[in-house]
């Protein structure tokens, strides 16, 4: 979903949150559109949405978060959730190492059903608990090149580097379309017929050059 619209934004992005139950996904949402935390937060049943709207390199961007349950019983709302989305939020959480590993798992549902020029960014949550962490930074770093992420250590809680994810994400959705329509605009130049006072040289300049050699 990169919809253009004339009015109040100039872009709509969708963006979904992915990850185990419990990472704090529904905090990201929270902390990033409403810049509210809450530690009484219970899991999300199904999906819910919030929105807002930023600035992007001069552009005014509506971002639509979607935010769902990590729980396998949910699992049936896929393709429905990722329909549409063109970034995403890979979340886990750094005192809980078994959420770090199945982030290849969440990884590999995304690009099912997902676009496949989805941006991706891997967010190793609540880095507020250093004391508990069961996951190094590094570990999370490697994983994101070895699988092409952006990749930053948030807290929902002290609202630290929340912003600057989506920031992120949402800059490289922008030029991945800004592209793509500079791209669609000059393949339409290129094959547009010559409107009224357009010259077409026809001129085989190549053989009237060897020619010109020859004769002199």
């Amino acid at each position: 979903m990169a919809h253009r619209v004339d009015h109040e934004y100039d872009y709509l992005f969708k963006i979904v949150l992915i990850g185990d139950s419990g990472v704090g996904k529904t905090n990201i949402l929270s902390r990033f559109t409403r810049n509210e935390f809450c530690l009484e937060s219970k899991s999300t049943i199904g999906v819910e949405f919030a929105t807002r709207t930023l600035q992007v390199e001069g552009k005014t961007v509506k971002a639509q978060i979607w935010d769902t349950a990590g729980q396998e019983r949910y699992r049936a709302i896929t393709s429905a959730y990722y329909r549409g989305a063109v970034g995403a939020l890979m979340v886990y959480d750094i005192t809980k190492r078994q959420t770090f590993d199945n982030v290849q798992r969440w990884l590999r549902e995304l690009r099912d059903h997902a676009d496949s020029n989805i941006v991706i960014m891997m967010a190793g949550n609540k880095s507020d608990l250093n004391h508990l962490r069961a996951v190094t930074e590094e570990d999370g770093q490697a994983l994101a090149e070895r699988e092409g992420l952006s990749f930053l250590e948030t807290s929902a809680l002290e609202a630290t580097n929340i912003e600057k994810a989506f920031q992120t994400v949402l800059t490289e959705i922008y030029h991945i379309i800004s592209k793509k329509a500079l791209a669609a605009q000059e393949a339409a130049a290129s094959t547009a017929i010559p409107g009224q006072g357009t010259t077409i040289n026809v001129t085989d300049t190549s053989g009237n050059t060897k020619r010109g050699c020859c004769s002199t």
